[in-house]
């Protein structure tokens, strides 16, 4: 066992030299008038013309659309990612507010092509889209007349884009520049976000009350600040949503996500209906810790056998064995992120907390973040990135335009590598109190995924409702409605404390993607019932996993698993994925009667 203060990630820094050299490299200057530049003649050229063009000339037109937008890419790949390793740094925080103003005005420069492609008439768009010198673009086109009701006209939305600068995207770099600059004060140190919550996870159940208590006394320091932003982030989300005349607060969400309301709805029922597996389990939970009550601080506490950490080097090998064992060619994406430095890991102040895989441009490559501290979370954590990072990395020859996936299927991959890693650690331990300990984090895993996400669906939905409906909130009318969406999931098998009542404040998804989170309860039960399948099928289904990666976000979700033998238009496929669930519990609770 290593000290937890020394994991071998301290300097695991990444380089993005691939993108720019630094925050003043000229480079960045004359790639921003060049992308200005090319903008301003695509627009000369076809402005108008769309619903008369040939298929020949807006196959033109989307190469040129497609490498105007990878080089503006790049710029603002480079600025996120050197901004979110020191959110303290004035030089950083600049640079990254010019390249957003700036990619505002080219997103104006350009705004003609997707308003006057929704726009053209039918038949035209009917003929252009079956063409097969189109088909490389073609999933795209369709998707772009969807938001045909809800687009605005061109001057109308030149003026949404440029107020969103000064409005949502302020709002959100604020909110992650008062998180990271939040310290809180536990035995006598003063801890960043990351480092504080890792206690919570620590086998000490003094140590994670006080670690909970000095979180909850960080949060009611900003919690004014975090009030307001709260806010105006709804209030802002509202305004757009009366604009482009979308039915609720979702429905932009779940366009984006390519799935319908009712779809979601389903979602969410099935979800919610199952609440009591989350109430059994944590039942369990308790009787293994040995307490008369269970509190929200003891949710995480490990089981002795689970108390333990690893070095950077031991998950490096633990990660890149999984994905090698189901795939050489997944193997050998992962090791490039270690070999070329593709990962920042060490945790160091003005580090914005938490962990992404940034997909880049499909000319570059995609970049790892998170803060590792060794512990067995952490490894699944970095499985979890490795994934998204394999197949941001695949998905590239889709081209720019079409490699990104929506929401819902962008954590297949990710939430795949994490079944993966446990299931080769589950069958190489042999001690079944360790495999106990294994099992239990893994359920308390895909709960954090299905249920928990759920709950804060709920709790958005409670708190998009309530703005709409009452105005501003304050802050304790967040906390009521926090609460009684997470007791809703718990029930009483969890008792929450009044502290926790903040902490509804910290979580980055309301502000920067309103609506995301159902996605992880989407992905998590689609992943469940893929690894089923590969369970069932063997090495056949690791070449059809890889086809699907690599098509990105070319096709259709239900689509782009079909080959792999799941049926997301099914009914009953949430029901079968919250089966599977219940077996984890099933499974533990054997083995602990036995």
């Amino acid at each position: 066992m290593i000290p937890k203060s020394s994991t071998g990630a301290e300097e695991v820094v990444w380089d993005l030299s691939d993108l720019y050299a630094s925050h003043d490299d000229p480079k960045i200057e004359i790639d921003l008038k060049e992308t200005d530049k090319r903008a301003e003649q695509l627009a000369r050229e076809y402005r108008g013309r769309i619903d008369s063009i040939t298929p020949q000339e807006l196959l033109k037109l989307l190469k040129d659309y497609e490498n105007i937008l990878d080089l503006a890419g790049r710029i603002s790949t480079f600025a996120c990612l050197y901004w979110s390793t020191n959110t303290e740094d004035p030089a950083r925080g600049a640079l990254l507010q010019k390249i957003t103003e700036r990619s505002s005005l080219l997103k104006q420069k350009l705004l003609f092509l997707e308003l006057e492609w929704a726009k053209a008439p039918d038949e035209k768009a009917k003929e252009l889209i079956n063409h097969p010198d189109l088909i490389p673009f073609r999933h795209w086109l369709e998707l772009i007349r969807r938001y045909r009701p809800h687009l605005l006209t061109e001057p109308e939305e030149k003026i949404l884009a440029e107020k969103a600068v000064t409005g949502s995207s302020a709002w959100g770099r604020f909110f992650e520049e008062v998180l990271s600059a939040a310290r809180y004060e536990l035995d006598g140190q003063s801890l960043p976000q990351q480092s504080v919550l890792s206690k919570l996870y620590d086998p000490d159940r003094s140590l994670r009350g006080r670690a909970a208590e000095s979180f909850s006394n960080g949060l009611e320091t900003i919690k004014r600040t975090t009030t307001y932003i709260f806010n105006n982030i709804l209030a802002d989300k509202s305004s757009d949503d009366r604009l482009r005349t979308y039915s609720n607060w979702i429905s932009a969400r779940n366009l984006d996500n390519q799935i319908d309301d009712s779809t979601v709805n389903a979602l969410i029922r099935a979800v919610t209906s199952r609440y009591e597996i989350v109430s059994r389990y944590y039942q369990l939970k308790r009787r293994l810790l040995k307490l008369p009550e269970l509190y929200d601080y003891d949710r995480y506490a490990p089981l002795p056998a689970a108390d333990r950490t690893y070095s950077w080097i031991e998950a490096e090998k633990i990660v890149l064995s999984s994905y090698n064992k189901f795939h050489s060619r997944m193997g050998e994406i992962a090791s490039m992120f270690f070999e070329k430095r593709w990962l920042d890991a060490a945790v160091r102040p003005g580090k914005r907390g938490g962990a992404y895989s940034h997909g880049g441009v499909p000319s570059s490559h995609p970049y790892i973040f998170m803060n590792y501290e060794g512990t067995p979370r952490d490894v699944m954590t970095l499985a979890h990135e490795l994934g998204h990072g394999i197949h941001q990395f695949l998905s590239r020859e889709q081209g720019l335009l079409q490699a990104d996936t929506p929401l819902t299927t962008a954590e297949t991959a990710s939430v795949f590598g994490e079944m993966l890693v446990f299931g080769n650690l589950m069958d190489s331990e042999e001690n079944p109190q360790v495999r106990l300990s294994m099992l239990v984090q893994k359920i308390e895993d895909t709960f954090a995924t299905v249920f928990r996400q759920i709950s804060m669906n709920r709790f958005e939905d409670a708190i998009h409702s309530a703005r709409r409906s009452e105005g501003e909130l304050t802050s304790e009318r967040f906390g009521e409605l926090w609460m009684e969406t997470q007791r809703a999931m718990f029930g009483p098998s969890v008792t929450l404390t009044d502290n926790y009542s903040t902490w509804w404040s910290y979580i980055p998804h309301f502000i920067h993607t309103p609506g995301y989170v159902y996605a992880y309860t989407f992905g998590e039960l689609l992943v469940l019932a893929l690894y089923a399948r590969y369970q069932q099928v063997g090495r056949v289904f690791s070449d059809l996993y890889l086809n699907m990666l690599k098509a990105g976000g070319s096709d259709w979700p239900e689509k782009l698993v079909e080959p792999l033998g799941v049926n997301l238009t099914d009914p009953k496929f949430w029901d079968n994925g919250l089966k599977l669930i219940e077996d984890l519990v099933n499974q533990a609770e054997d083995m602990v009667e036995n």
